[in-house]
């Protein structure tokens, strides 16, 4: 049975979720965030030595990052390849740059939004603070959000001609492309995007999304 290495509010989410549309067994292990950090405890790094979630564990097989478990996972149980386009069309194409662009592209620009919203608060010093939140709110306003902008009105116009980011059928690009999408919704919502609302909507009314959550919780940061 798989084994997946669950961490709370953080990318693993999207692995359930691929195993529930697979229909798969698997077993969920979970570990809770630092409340301080919000950082990954020490004992991840006894399954995969960057002590990062999500890893699975498959027969001998132990594997992390996002992307390669959703290639293994395609590759390996979706026979009738329902959750990829076929190979050699333009989907397929756009299938594979979703995939990677997730976590190359969009979650980078989230993660350092993440950090400079954090470096006003403790464990950073009290003296320093002030000199953090300025900082903070500098780096923001001048380059993240403004990035950050760009990329979710790509997604807009993507999916305002498509029913999901690879075409008109649901495929694991959208499970990657799930967590940028929630990631951006808790840190300060989607803005005047409906087709982004509209997709969110369509993610959340999957069974398969629903038992993923029902085992690994809402995402929440």
């Amino acid at each position: 049975m798989i084994e997946v290495h669950h961490l709370e509010n953080s990318r693993s989410q999207r692995v359930l979720w691929l195993l529930e549309e697979l229909e798969l067994e698997y077993r969920v292990v979970e570990y809770r965030r630092d409340p301080e950090t919000i950082l990954a405890p020490d004992s991840l790094k006894r399954v995969h030595p960057l002590g990062k979630a999500p890893v699975i564990v498959d027969g001998e097989l132990t594997l992390a990052e996002s992307g390669a478990i959703i290639d293994y996972l395609i590759e390996t149980y979706d026979t009738a390849q329902r959750l990829i386009p076929p190979a050699g069309t333009a989907q397929r194409r756009d299938y594979r740059y979703w995939l990677h662009y997730a976590e190359g592209s969009a979650m980078p620009l989230l993660v350092m939004s993440l950090v400079f919203n954090r470096i006003a608060r403790p464990p950073v010093p009290a003296l320093l603070r002030p000199f953090g939140r300025l900082l903070g709110n500098g780096v923001k306003a001048q380059y993240l959000e403004p990035r950050l902008r760009e990329h979710m009105d790509f997604w807009e116009r993507t999916l305002s001609e498509t029913t999901w980011f690879a075409g008109e059928a649901f495929s694991a690009a959208d499970i990657q492309m799930s967590f940028p999408l929630l990631a951006s919704e808790s840190r300060g919502g989607l803005g005047d995007r409906p087709h982004l609302e509209a997709f969110m909507a369509r993610m959340r009314e999957r069974p398969a999304y629903r038992r993923a959550i029902e085992k690994g919780g809402e995402f929440s940061m």
